[in-house]
């Protein structure tokens, strides 16, 4: 009995795959998806009688659709055959004797030797071939964030700066071939297989690329923060999505070889926040207020104290509590008092003056940023 209804089956499935297909992407896929099946059309308003085929067999002349946007990719044995990224509507054709079919011109002597082959097998077809469609498109929506600070030199402010950051990214699939054969799971090149969504809380593939973003974000930081083309600024990088997707590219391929191992790439970036530790958010208080008086600004800045120093020790007598007001350093005072009387040494003091010969120092290189700044601070009585 056994044997009869082995060679029955064999016979029933190799004629229900002697029917051409017509082939086209997985209906309802989500935007978020890399790989996802193409599937039968079957039947369409109820006409159609292709409803028996085996689903790991693809029939010689059969039509596939490649969308825009879209790769193609067969699989044989779990052996990738064909490749092809450009749209339109293709005709398969394979030398597997699985594929034959006398409805595509191979002849009715095919159908005995698949029916023969299928014998052996029980019945069911010796080989296995699938189609997948590869999202070529900007994968969006894909999620990062910190639960701790992260840390990273930062080279204009000159310290170490610290902070929790969230977002998302969008990345895009550059080489199909390395994406399937060397990061996508077996699970999802099979007949029927689930749709590769990134998405999706239990792909875990997704979950490792998530992993290494968050693990590559201090080294993204870094280096945006230190590329001078950048402006060293890190308060540029919520409006810079592309350039920072550029610094974040570059820290993932320099850990994880994204893109000359797997053929992603990430393409954008959108931070949705980031909130510096205590420290840092002293650090840049004080940084904003010292850019605030940095050039023409600062030398106005000056200009109108000295002016409303010498209006308020007018109004108390000329007395030194009058200039201390200003809330000038006492050299600045000293210069002050001394400019009403000796012009000549006023000059001299003048805090303006001094700041112009500080700044001459320190771009001679005798100087650091850091005594300048010093300087400056106790000049202007910071």
């Amino acid at each position: 009995m056994g044997f009869i209804k082995a060679f029955a089956g064999a016979i029933g499935g190799t004629f229900a795959d002697e029917w051409k297909d017509y082939y086209v992407p997985l209906a309802g896929v989500p935007g978020t998806a890399a790989i996802f099946r193409a599937v039968p059309k079957g039947t369409d308003n109820g006409r159609g009688s292709n409803t028996k085929g085996s689903d790991n067999v693809i029939t010689n002349g059969s039509r596939i659709v490649v969308p825009e946007g879209t790769a193609l990719v067969t699989v044989e044995d779990g052996k990738v055959t064909n490749f092809i990224s450009e749209a339109g509507g293709y005709t398969f054709h394979s030398d597997n004797i699985n594929s034959q079919s006398f409805l595509a011109g191979d002849g009715l002597l095919s159908t005995l030797k698949e029916t023969w082959e299928r014998f052996k097998f029980g019945g069911t077809p010796g080989a296995q071939q699938t189609a997948f469609y590869v999202n070529l498109k900007e994968i969006p929506n894909n999620k990062f964030g910190t639960q701790s600070e992260i840390y990273w030199d930062d080279a204009y402010l000159n310290a170490q700066v610290g902070a929790v950051t969230r977002g998302t990214y969008t990345l895009k699939i550059t080489d199909p071939i390395l994406f399937i054969t060397n990061f996508v799971p077996a699970m999802y090149l099979q007949p029927n297989a689930p749709v590769f969504d990134f998405a999706d809380m239990d792909n875990d593939a997704g979950e490792q690329l998530f992993n290494e973003v968050v693990g590559s974000l201090s080294g993204a930081f870094s280096n945006y923060t230190n590329d001078p083309s950048k402006g060293n600024r890190i308060t540029k990088i919520q409006s810079d999505q592309i350039g920072f997707a550029q610094s974040l590219s570059q820290a993932v391929e320099d850990s994880y070889r994204w893109n000359s191992d797997r053929g992603l790439q990430i393409i954008k970036v959108a931070i949705a926040a980031i909130e510096y530790d205590e420290d840092t958010k002293k650090l840049l208080s004080d940084v904003k207020k010292a850019d605030a008086l940095s050039g023409a600004r600062g030398n106005s800045f000056m200009q109108q104290s000295v002016a409303r120093g010498f209006q308020a020790a007018g109004e108390n007598g000329g007395g030194a509590n009058g200039m201390a007001f200003m809330g000038m350093g006492m050299n600045a005072v000293g210069g002050a008092m001394g400019m009403m009387q000796q012009p000549q040494q006023a000059q001299a003091e003048d805090p303006m003056a001094k700041l112009a010969k500080m700044k001459q120092m320190l771009d001679a290189g005798l100087i650091t940023q850091a005594d300048y700044d010093a300087a400056k601070a106790k000049i202007l009585g910071l």
